[in-house]
């Protein structure tokens, strides 16, 4: 797991003379072809994703325990989290409509607690799952999950912690959200197949092969 930090975002943004998507995607998350950030030190790559760092915030790259693959980004600040994973998705939008059924249907096979409520991306996915605490009692865990189509991808966001127990759409993760740049590649791809995230140049994470 690597731990990358901002310490300082720059006070000059990059200038952006793309299109702007519109609907839920109006202001953000952006498709490679959107946003130019080679200019903007702010950002980290990590290959299918980009995202933009904030004071006191850490990136940390987990892999799928299986492949040794990285398979998420987890956006940390203090008493909250993000996860983003990125998919390919098809060239028609509706993708997060099947994913979020989906994701319904297995906390409720869970027995948790689980609504669908609008958010400032369209609809969001609110849940409470049963888990074994540390001291082996029994829990909950919160978690506000978001979903976007874009041009060819699908991008999904878990929001843990603070921001899962009580949401709100005045969220520094929810602006990391928006910063997030897809780099979706031109390679063809069936639809939920994962996006390859790669460490910034120059990082190591244990137990991740960048050969992979």
């Amino acid at each position: 797991m690597a731990f990358l930090r901002k310490n300082k975002r720059p006070d000059t943004d990059v200038a952006d003379t793309a299109p702007t998507p519109a609907g839920p995607r109006s202001s953000g998350p952006w498709d490679e072809s959107e946003r130019e950030t080679a200019d903007d030190a702010a950002y980290v790559d990590l290959g299918a994703l980009r995202v933009r760092g904030r004071a006191g915030m850490e990136i940390r790259l987990q892999s799928d325990g299986n492949t040794d693959r990285i398979a998420a980004a987890l956006v940390v600040v203090p008493q909250a989290a993000m996860e983003l994973r990125a998919f390919a998705g098809p060239r028609s939008p509706g993708q997060w409509d099947l994913v979020r059924a989906d994701i319904v249907e297995e906390v409720t096979r869970l027995k948790g607690e689980v609504a669908e409520v609008d958010g400032p991306f369209g609809r969001e996915v609110h849940a409470k799952i049963p888990v074994t605490m540390e001291d082996g009692k029994a829990g909950v865990q919160p978690s506000r999950i978001i979903g976007i189509d874009g041009p060819r991808w699908f991008l999904r966001a878990t929001l843990l912690g603070r921001s899962a127990l009580e949401p709100s759409d005045d969220d520094v993760l929810l602006d990391t959200l928006r910063d997030v740049v897809v780099v979706r590649g031109p390679e063809a791809m069936v639809a939920r197949e994962p996006l390859r995230l790669t460490p910034p140049e120059g990082s190591v994470v244990p137990g991740v092969d960048p050969a992979e």
